[in-house]
């Protein structure tokens, strides 16, 4: 996510660091190269433009020519600018008259189907009930799409072939204020190109049920075209509000960088990969954060709050402190681990340094390793993994067969797995209280 441009300002704000004092000089040399990896990430040149002019006035002036470090003040005030830019958080208005409408929309291929069912999934872990309504009878298997995503979340799904889809939209409305819904979600036809056709089937099902939220699914990987798509849609419908999907893959951020600026269309939800829970509430400090290369520390808390059970970790912290924490326990971790989402997003929302050391290994070698540890451990008997010390060179032998690897491989894990438990019980005799449990 963004790789280009946060390597492009990485490097930018590190020969800011290395000052001593910043000149004036000094500040232009770096707002031009700042300018530039904007301008290459496909941000808006008017939004590039404005941006740079704020960031300079506020780095030649009193509160960087006095502070303690001014490389890092610059880097402060750039942070502070691009949230700015990115625009405040706006929720769901979900307040009022049950049921409420939300309304996806957007071009065909933007992910509209997919981003009705990763919201449907948020919903209801906030304790709404909630319906989902295929008003797409264009697209080939669109309708199927959306009841396999509802068989999945275990959410009905709202579909009649007979009706046109202003129709389906007033009897799915009429369906959910008698099945005690409190949100229904219409997933409703895009085109390959915005039209009239498009845009006066919206008009009629707005007509029909008055939507709390008007969401428009963007495809943030086609970048400058998604800032005219979404003026486009605001011309005829009232959008409130923005779901960019594949976030995951825009390795330049110039969507979700100008599109709240140039629009005015406030982003909403950023879907950050295929899964169904890869959908996340927009926060622009969080992305500013990894666009500048910061990480998103409360992302990763959340991603492992979802995934652990509080009870669990808690017993397991304890068992790492008395150094009793087992090879069986490291699995259960692993599969912890596993429930917060694919290695290569976890190692992105590690702050700063951590960060920059985790890019240098692949996420599909991460991936192979962790696949490999698994298997190694997954065909040891459970007393071979509560009593490490059983394993002698013939059970090795056939963990290693059992598991498709080596006996280097087996032993080089048991190894590690010791010096993780003699790290742990020395901090336990030095008398360090409150560490960490591994992953979260």
């Amino acid at each position: 996510m963004f790789e280009s441009l946060t390597q492009r300002l990485d490097d930018v704000f590190k020969g800011l660091r290395r000052r001593g004092k910043l000149s004036e000089s000094d500040v232009d040399a770096a707002m031009r190269e700042v300018r530039m990896a904007l301008l290459e990430a496909d941000v808006n040149y008017g939004v590039v433009k404005d941006f740079v002019s704020r960031v300079r006035e506020r780095s030649v002036g009193q509160e960087v020519s006095k502070a303690l470090n001014p490389g890092q003040q610059v880097v402060k005030i750039v942070n502070e600018e691009l949230i700015a830019t990115l625009g405040p958080a706006e929720r769901l208005n979900l307040a009022g008259q049950k049921p409420r409408p939300l309304m996806l929309v957007g071009l065909q291929g933007s992910g509209k189907t997919t981003a009705a069912g990763k919201l449907a999934r948020l919903l209801r872990s906030q304790g709404e009930r909630v319906m989902l309504v295929a008003c797409d009878p264009y697209r080939p298997a669109a309708v199927r799409q959306l009841e396999t995503l509802g068989e999945r979340l275990n959410v009905p799904v709202a579909y009649e072939p007979n009706l046109s889809p202003p129709q389906m939209a007033k009897k799915a409305l009429e369906q959910a204020q008698k099945g005690g819904f409190t949100v229904m979600i219409l997933d409703t036809a895009g085109r390959s190109q915005l039209d009239r056709e498009l845009m006066d089937e919206l008009q009629a099902i707005q007509t029909q049920v008055q939507p709390a939220e008007i969401l428009l699914v963007v495809d943030s990987m086609i970048g400058q075209e998604s800032v005219n798509i979404a003026k486009g849609f605001r011309e005829s419908i009232p959008v409130t509000g923005l779901v960019l999907t594949k976030i995951e893959g825009d390795a330049r951020g110039g969507a979700a960088i100008s599109i709240r600026a140039v629009t005015g269309i406030p982003i909403k939800f950023l879907g950050t990969g295929e899964a169904l829970d890869a959908l996340e509430v927009y926060d622009p400090q969080r992305l500013a954060g990894r666009i500048l290369g910061m990480g998103d520390i409360l992302g990763l808390i959340e991603k492992a709050e979802a995934a652990y059970d509080e009870k669990t970790a808690r017993e397991q912290a304890e068992k790492l402190m008395a150094g009793e924490f087992s090879l069986q326990d490291f699995a259960d971790q692993l599969k912890q681990l596993r429930k917060m989402g694919p290695l290569g997003q976890i190692m992105e929302m590690l702050p700063g340094g951590m960060s920059q050391i985790a890019k240098q290994v692949s996420p599909q070698d991460a991936e192979k390793q962790l696949k490999l540890t698994e298997a190694i451990i997954n065909s040891m008997t459970r007393e071979e993994r509560c009593r490490p010390e059983v394993l002698n060179a013939s059970r090795r032998r056939r963990i290693a067969a059992g598991s498709g690897t080596q006996v280097q491989d087996v032993n080089r894990l048991i190894k590690q797995f010791r010096e993780a438990q003699k790290l742990f019980k020395n901090f336990k005799k030095s008398g360090m209280r409150g560490m960490p449990r591994l992953f979260g």
